[in-house]
């Protein structure tokens, strides 16, 4: 049993609020943008644009399992992105705290 039981959004939290998770979190706000800029300019040409793809790809593999057609395929994308930056965020919690267990124990890596 867990000694610090957390709630999910503590949870939640804990693994997105560090440098690694919140640059893949800007990473993807900023290819969702472009998509959007590309999505609006290329409306009003009349050509076609596979910009769209970016998002999808930028939040893979978790965005792949809402591949559906239309306006509730997009679901996946933020959600992918949010699972994306948890796995993220709980794998720089795993080296930063392992890192600093090393240190307090002496143990050195030279």
């Amino acid at each position: 049993m867990d000694k610090n039981p957390r709630s999910l959004p503590q949870n939640l939290r804990h693994y997105l609020v560090n440098p690694l998770a919140l640059g893949y979190l800007g990473v993807v706000l900023a290819v969702c943008l472009w998509v959007t800029v590309d999505t609006v300019s290329a409306s009003s040409s009349g050509d076609a644009s596979f910009a769209g793809v970016w998002a999808i790809l930028a939040t893979a593999p978790t965005s792949m399992l809402f591949l559906v057609a239309g306006p509730v395929g997009l679901i996946g994308i933020p959600i992918g992105a949010i699972v994306q930056a948890a796995a993220l965020g709980a794998l720089y919690r795993y080296l930063t705290e392992r890192r600093a267990h090393a240190v307090e124990s002496g143990v050195s890596n030279a």
